[in-house]
C-alpha cells in the first residue's frame, strides 16, 4: 500500500514514535485518535437517542416493562448476529476500514428512520438496523486499534479510544436534554440532529482513517475458525458469558432510580451523562492499570463495581448522593470491562484472526446481555425493580469468583503464533 496516508510516525511500519513526556494521546497511534474521533461523533448521535429512549418508549409509546425488556435486549444483543461476520470480513479481506464504514453508515441511516416509526414493530425494526450496524463495525475497528498499538500498551490504546468515545456519549444526552428544553416533546428534532452527528463521524472515517491491513491474512476459513474456537479463548469466553448474563442494560438501572428518586425523574437524560463522565475520567487510567496488573483481574474487578451499583439502586429510598454513586460505579464498570476485554482477547489469537477473536468475545457478551435484559424485564413485572435487582446482585456475587477462577493465568498466555509487532505489521 504505497499510497497509504500515515497520520503520525507511530502509524508507520517500523516507526518508533516519541516515547518521552506527554499525555496518553501522545503515546498512542494517530489512527487510534482518529477512530476515537469517529466514535465520539457517532456516540453523540447514538446517545442522544439512547438517553431518551426508555422514557420515550414507556411514557410516549406506552410499552410495558416486559416489552421494554425485549426491546432493550434487542438494543443490547441484536448486533451479535453480525459481529462475527464483521470481524471475519475485516480479517479475510484485509480492508477493515470499509467494513467499519458499512456499519457506521447503517447506524446513521437508522437515525432518520426513527422519524416515521411510531409502532412497537417499526421501532423494533429501526433499533435492529442500528444495532446491526454497530455489530458490523465494532470488531474491525477494534482490530485496527490493536494492529497499530504496541502489545504492552493495548490497555492504554483502548482506554484512549474509549475515553474519546465517552466524550461523545456524555455530550449526546446533554444535546438531547437541551433540545427537549427548547422544544418540549420534540423527539423528532433529536432524531434529525442525531443523524447530522452520525454523518459527520462517517465523514471522518472515510476521509481520514487509513485502510491499514491488521496483519498477515489467515488464508483458510477453517484456520480462522480454529483460532476463534481454540483452547486459549474457551475460558475467557465462558467467563464473559457468565458475567454478561447477569449484566442488565443501563436503561433498567435508570428506570429503577427514576421510580424512587425525584431528581432522577426530573433529569432523566442526564443520568447517562453522569455515567459517561465517570467512564471518561476512568477509561485511560484503568486501561493503564490493566496493562500493569493484568487485564483479567481488572475485568473481574469491574463487575464488583456493577454489583455495588445494583445494591445501591435496589434501596427503597434514594437521594442525589446515592444516585451519583450508582452512576460512578456504572462508569467504573464500563472502564474496567469494555476496552479491557478487547485488549485481553486480542493477545490470545493469531494477529491475522484478531478481528474475529474480538468479535467472538463481543458476540458472547451481547448475547448474554440480551438474555439478561429479557429475564430482568420479566422479573421486574413480577417482583418489581428492587427485588429483581437484589436477585441479580446475589447471582452476580456468586458469578464473580467463578469468573475469576476461569480467568486464572490467562494474562500469562504466550501470544499466539503469527502475532506481529504492530509497528512491523504490513501497511
Amino acid at each position: 500500500m504505497g499510497d497509504a496516508v500515515y497520520v503520525t510516525l507511530r502509524d508507520r511500519p517500523g516507526g518508533s514514535g516519541h516515547r518521552g513526556a506527554g499525555g496518553p494521546l501522545r503515546r498512542v497511534s494517530g489512527t487510534v485518535v482518529l477512530l476515537g474521533t469517529v466514535s465520539l461523533l457517532t456516540d453523540v448521535s447514538s446517545e442522544m437517542v439512547a438517553s431518551v429512549l426508555p422514557l420515550y418508549l414507556t411514557a410516549m409509546v406506552g410499552l410495558a416493562p416486559v416489552a421494554y425488556g425485549v426491546l432493550d435486549g434487542l438494543y443490547q444483543g441484536v448486533s451479535a448476529a453480525v459481529r462475527i461476520a464483521g470481524g471475519y470480513l475485516g480479517d479475510r479481506g484485509q480492508h477493515p476500514k470499509w467494513v467499519a464504514v458499512a456499519g457506521y453508515g447503517a447506524s446513521a441511516v437508522s437515525r432518520l428512520a426513527m422519524l416515521p416509526a411510531t409502532s412497537f414493530a417499526a421501532i423494533t425494526a429501526v433499533v435492529t438496523a442500528d444495532r446491526l450496524g454497530k455489530g458490523l463495525r465494532t470488531a474491525p475497528r477494534d482490530a485496527l486499534i490493536a494492529a497499530v498499538s504496541k502489545p504492552e500498551a493495548l490497555g492504554r490504546a483502548f482506554g484512549v479510544h474509549r475515553a474519546l468515545d465517552t466524550v461523545g456519549a456524555a455530550l449526546g444526552p446533554l444535546v438531547a436534554f437541551a433540545l427537549l428544553l427548547l422544544v418540549p416533546g420534540g423527539y423528532d428534532s433529536i432524531f434529525v440532529v442525531s443523524f447530522a452527528f452520525a454523518v459527520a463521524g462517517l465523514a471522518v472515517l472515510v476521509l481520514y482513517v487509513p485502510d491499514l491491513p491488521t496483519a498477515t491474512r489467515v488464508e483458510h476459513p477453517r484456520r480462522m475458525l480454529t483460532e476463534v474456537t481454540g483452547r486459549k479463548l474457551r475460558r475467557p469466553l465462558l467467563a464473559a458469558a457468565l458475567l454478561g448474563v447477569l449484566t442488565i442494560g443501563d436503561g433498567f438501572l435508570y428506570l429503577a432510580l427514576h421510580s424512587r428518586d425525584d431528581v432522577a425523574a426530573r433529569y432523566f437524560p442526564l443520568l447517562y451523562v453522569g455515567t459517561n463522565i465517570a467512564y471518561l475520567a476512568l477509561a485511560v487510567p484503568v486501561g493503564r492499570l490493566a496493562d500493569r496488573v493484568g487485564r483479567a483481574r481488572v475485568l473481574v474487578a469491574g463487575h464488583l463495581a456493577l454489583l455495588g451499583g445494583y445494591l445501591l439502586a435496589a434501596l427503597p429510598g434514594g437521594n442525589v448522593g446515592l444516585t451519583l454513586t450508582v452512576l460512578l460505579l456504572l462508569g467504573c464498570f464500563y472502564a474496567a470491562t469494555d476496552g479491557v476485554l478487547a485488549a485481553l482477547v486480542s493477545r490470545l489469537v493469531a494477529a491475522g484472526a484478531r478481528g474475529s477473536g474480538i468479535a467472538a468475545a463481543q458476540t458472547t457478551v451481547v448475547l448474554a446481555r440480551f438474555a439478561a435484559s429479557v429475564l430482568f424485564g420479566l422479573l421486574w413485572s413480577v417482583q418489581g425493580p428492587q427485588r429483581a435487582l437484589l436477585l441479580f446482585a446475589a447471582l452476580l456475587a456468586v458469578a464473580v469468583p467463578v469468573a475469576g477462577w476461569l480467568l486464572r493465568g490467562v494474562d500469562r498466555v504466550v501470544p499466539a503464533a503469527g502475532a506481529a509487532h504492530p509497528e512491523q505489521a504490513p501497511a
